[in-house]
């Protein structure tokens, strides 16, 4: 199937309240405008050279996430342009951030990245580390920042048992905190699920779906 074909399927599959982002890191740029001239205007990288080199070439109203982990020094690099950064987990990353914003005149918006998986090569906070950001005097300082959710991924697993109870592990942890609204965090974004789980991760109550594979086909 096309990709045309292949997001067709997958977008007559999602509820409206779910949020497509087409992951399309590795890919070429012939194949991420397939998917635009079929619609698609979300698109997810976890490079951040690799998604500015992509930015740069292509139109301006996709709108570019950063899914993957971000490292502090590399920010600049797509702080003119961004528009969710996913994997965002410390502090020390939102300051830099807001920083870096605050030098293009723009509020920037992030999703706060849970730790839920059993392995530790996944990033994240715990439950203590998120409370401690959200409660920090210092987060009411930031101008040029909004939380607008937060972010998890699975253990890489063929036991769905287990990757439900993650999903619900961090919906329960949104729900703890989607009460609190502030002008700086507001949660209504849950980004949690990608080609192999996303099913199960909107009935776990995930609001956004990253999806490569199925998309563009395997890497």
């Amino acid at each position: 199937m096309s990709i045309k074909d292949n997001l067709s399927t997958i977008k007559s599959s999602l509820p409206s309240h779910v949020t497509l982002v087409a992951v399309s890191k590795t890919k070429p740029i012939a194949d991420l405008m397939e998917a635009y001239h079929a619609g698609q205007r979300i698109f997810g990288e976890n490079k951040i050279q690799e998604m500015t080199e992509k930015w740069e070439q292509m139109p301006k109203d996709i709108q570019w996430h950063m899914i993957g982990h971000v490292q502090s020094n590399k920010v600049k690099y797509m702080i003119p342009y961004v528009s969710l950064i996913h994997g965002v987990d410390s502090l020390k990353l939102l300051k830099e951030i807001n920083r870096l914003a605050a030098k293009w005149k723009r509020t920037v918006d992030c999703l706060l990245q849970i730790h839920i998986a059993e392995e530790d090569t996944k990033f994240g906070l715990d439950g203590q580390e998120l409370n401690e950001i959200l409660q920090s005097e210092e987060l009411k300082t930031f101008e040029n920042i909004r939380i607008v959710g937060l972010m998890g991924m699975a253990t890489f697993t063929e036991n769905n048992e287990q990757i439900k109870r993650e999903f619900l592990h961090l919906k329960s942890i949104f729900d703890q905190h989607n009460q609190l609204k502030t002008a700086k965090c507001q949660l209504t974004t849950l980004s949690m699920g990608m080609s192999g789980d996303y099913q199960l991760a909107i009935e776990c109550g995930s609001t956004m779906v990253r999806i490569g594979s199925s998309i563009f086909g395997s890497r």
